[in-house]
């Protein structure tokens, strides 16, 4: 026996606000980006096309922002100490678009050069390397941390320290 259009539309409404639930209920935790959200909505068993639709509406209403995401996972990660290399990676893993990810790093507020320096000095103390290896551990480190080769010659050069 087929199912009545109507049956079908209160089965589409019904799961559309099943969807649309479990979907704010993951963005009152925290942000989510597009991308993570349509994920973790399609891995708890809604239909994707249903997932879109609830994602459409949701940016549509303002509840659901890829800018506002990428602002407040950069800055969360900054304060963290960690680098705009690694941040950007971790945007764009996450499905926010280079332009978004290029605003969100451009902050004034971030001073990557004093984050650097103050990682640095967090893990190995205030005195930098005479020698070729200690420099080369504390390079790779900062590099692990996502800053640039600009920002890691700053903080081995002191340059940094004096804001710190």
């Amino acid at each position: 026996m087929n199912p009545l259009p109507a049956d079908n539309a209160a089965a589409d409404a019904d799961a559309f606000q099943q969807a649309s639930a479990a979907a704010l209920r993951l963005l009152a935790r925290r942000e989510h980006s597009t991308r993570e959200l349509q994920h973790k909505l399609t891995g708890r068993g809604h239909d994707a096309a249903m997932v879109d639709e609830v994602l459409a509406v949701l940016r549509e209403e303002g509840a659901l922002s890829d800018c506002r995401f990428a602002e407040t996972y950069a800055q969360s990660r900054f304060e963290r100490g960690f680098g705009p290399l690694r941040i950007e990676a971790e945007l764009r893993e996450r499905g926010v678009s280079p332009g978004l990810i290029d605003d969100a790093l451009a902050t004034p507020a971030f001073d990557w050069e004093r984050s650097a320096c103050r990682q640095r000095q967090k893990r190995f103390g205030s005195g930098v390397p005479d020698d070729f290896t200690g420099r080369a551990r504390q390079m790779r480190f900062l590099q692990q941390r996502g800053f640039n080769n600009e920002q890691i010659r700053a903080a081995l050069a002191g340059e940094a320290e004096t804001a710190v």
